[in-house]
């Protein structure tokens, strides 16, 4: 029997083998994982794509949806996520005062460079947005929170990984390739270590259509109070509005927000890292 301390913990912690991990709750929660990388998934689908029984998958939606984690939508018989994985989400975002304190330095920049505002953060070799502030441009870039990306295919992702160190870099690409998305995207580590070298150089990552056509972004980071990146802000949006005119006039904007949120939350800025 694992014995568990007066503070919550057990004492085998760290020990992450079966017999510490509750399998019907690691099933569910796989199942759940899958369903919010969705618009909504019916049954059979879903659970084609988890590698389970539909029966099996159906008891865990069921239970799921008792809690309102959950929902089906009877017209066409497709499952989503409810709202009570917004609920949850939340109680996520209140633990740091991140997104808070970068709020109204995000409505700035969408005002001062009339693109949209995206605050993301790295999750597991990933970009996971947390918020936006949308510009009122008919043609406008849309991540709603939640949404998580490839981090060589991001402007935030490159922001981020252009001020990890070589090793780590190189452990992100390994574990999660480098899949083209368009003709623009970086596909090996060296092209991904060079573009890394000028975002240090200039400040600012620029993803050039390299995640969908058409549509570019200007990201930098936020830094933590060890001036390690752990967050990172941008604009995104048509090509033809973020032209390469543009690039330094609205660069310049998003570094200096970075910075107003690094302050805001008590990080400090690096020096600059040998290029």
């Amino acid at each position: 029997m694992t014995q568990v301390s007066r503070r919550g913990r057990p004492r085998a912690f760290n020990d992450k083998t079966a017999q510490n991990t509750i399998q019907s709750l690691d099933r569910a929660m796989a199942i759940l994982e899958t369903l919010s990388r969705s618009e909504g998934m019916t049954l059979s689908n879903l659970a084609a794509a988890c590698g389970q029984s539909t029966a099996t998958v159906y008891r865990v939606l069921v239970t799921l949806q008792q809690r309102d984690m959950v929902d089906l939508d009877p017209a066409g018989q497709v499952w989503h996520v409810g709202v009570g994985t917004f609920r949850a989400g939340t109680s996520f975002l209140r633990r740091t005062s991140l997104v808070e304190r970068a709020r109204a330095p995000m409505q700035a920049l969408m005002r001062e460079s009339g693109e949209t505002a995206n605050l993301g953060v790295e999750q597991k070799d990933e970009v996971l947005f947390l918020t936006q502030v949308e510009t009122h441009q008919a043609i406008r870039a849309f991540f709603p929170p939640g949404t998580i990306g490839p981090m060589h295919v991001s402007g935030i992702g490159k922001a981020l990984l252009a001020w990890f160190d070589d090793a780590r870099v190189a452990q992100v690409v390994e574990r999660r390739g480098l899949r083209a998305f368009t003709p623009a995207s970086l596909t090996t580590l060296s092209d991904l270590r060079a573009d890394c070298a000028k975002t240090r150089a200039r400040g600012f990552a620029f993803d050039d259509e390299e995640r969908a056509p058409g549509m570019r972004c200007i990201a930098a980071p936020i830094f933590n109070p060890y001036g390690e990146p752990v967050a990172g802000v941008s604009v995104s949006g048509p090509a033809f509005r973020l032209d390469t005119d543009n690039l330094d006039r609205i660069g310049a904007l998003v570094v200096e927000t970075a910075t107003k949120i690094t302050a805001a939350t008590g990080g400090v800025v690096p020096m600059a890292k040998a290029v």
